[in-house]
């Protein structure tokens, strides 16, 4: 088990750092303060100790070792239990990361639980403790800054997501690469898994908020509460019109797609016009010549004086009065 970071608070001011878990709770209990222990991929007996520590549900555990759950808040007892997603956008691949953060809020203790190197949590702890009469309200202040800094994450994915999209759009009405549809799928793809770490998120903290409520929590950090909320909903506002406006993308490009393949039959229409009519006209001057050039002896005209003339006439005559004829139908 990594250990990330292990310490104890009291009012708000971090007094020791015990080398182990069981010096930790011996410390609680002797100082009366807050625990902040923060663990990294804990084993199952690790995990397990801790659990019977602290006296935290076993389905609870359970989920933190599975790790790859969906965002969540479950009460059990005097402990809160919740799971929230964090996710980065990647800019090299233009691809959203996720994670998971398992938090157990109790009455004088916060444990986090990560299953991947990131989000790395000792930012919000340099912030908390920064801020020693914040701290001093206790693990819901804890509780406060590590879904502050959750939110927080998400708007470089809310932005990243919307450069890509301003991409597909120039792409779809400035003729760009093919492939279009295939990124749009895969967009979709992106901002769908987004939305799930998202929305849930909304009502979780209407329940945390609630509950501080309720239990006439420091009004200071009920507004804190709020002001989170306030944000996850703008956010999840933002993805839903994401995907809105990739199914209106989708669409526009189905649309010029197929007008351009109009387009382009028409043009191969025109073109196979053209090349009929000139092949009719050559057509009448070749049967003519064609049939004098069969060698008969028995024709009329080789022994007329005009016969010559009037046979280089008619192809003339039927070759202009056919070129006039495809100019009138406008398949020249």
């Amino acid at each position: 088990m990594t250990v990330s970071d292990n310490a104890v608070y009291v009012a708000g001011v971090r007094v020791a750092e015990p080398a182990s878990l069981d010096e930790t709770f011996d410390l609680m209990e002797k100082h009366g303060g807050m625990g902040w222990i923060a663990l990294v991929r804990p084993s199952t007996a690790e995990l397990g100790a801790a659990a019977l520590e602290l006296g935290l549900h076993e389905l609870a555990v359970e989920d933190a070792l599975k790790g790859h759950q969906r965002s969540k808040l479950e009460t059990y007892g005097d402990t809160l239990s919740l799971v929230v997603r964090s996710a980065r956008y990647i800019d090299e691949d233009e691809t959203v990361q996720f994670g998971d953060i398992h938090v157990f809020v109790g009455e004088n203790y916060v444990v986090t639980v990560r299953r991947e190197g990131t989000p790395h949590l000792g930012g919000v702890r340099k912030r908390l403790e920064a801020n020693p009469e914040l701290l001093a309200l206790g693990p819901l202040a804890v509780l406060y800054g590590i879904l502050d800094e959750v939110v927080d994450g998400y708007l470089p994915v809310v932005n990243g997501l919307e450069n890509d999209i301003d991409e597909i759009e120039d792409q779809i009405f400035g003729g760009g690469p093919d492939g279009i549809s295939q990124r749009i799928y895969e967009l979709q793809r992106e901002v769908i898994a987004f939305q799930r770490a998202v929305q849930p998120l909304s009502g979780i903290l209407k329940d945390v908020r609630g509950d501080a409520e309720e239990d006439d929590v420091n009004v200071e950090l009920r507004r804190r509460f709020r002001d989170v909320h306030d944000h996850a909903i703008r956010i999840n506002e933002r993805v839903e019109g994401f995907r809105t406006l990739l199914n209106n993308a989708l669409r526009a490009h189905g649309t010029i797609v197929a007008q351009r393949q109009t387009e382009a039959s028409f043009a191969q229409n025109e073109q196979i016009k053209r090349l009929s009519a000139w092949a009719a006209i050559l057509f009448a001057p070749s049967l003519i010549g064609t049939l004098y050039g069969m060698n008969f002896r028995h024709m009329p005209e080789l022994e007329w004086t005009y016969g010559y003339p009037f046979a280089i006439g008619l192809m003339v005559a039927l070759g202009v009065s056919l070129y006039f004829t495809f100019k009138h139908m406008k398949w020249l």
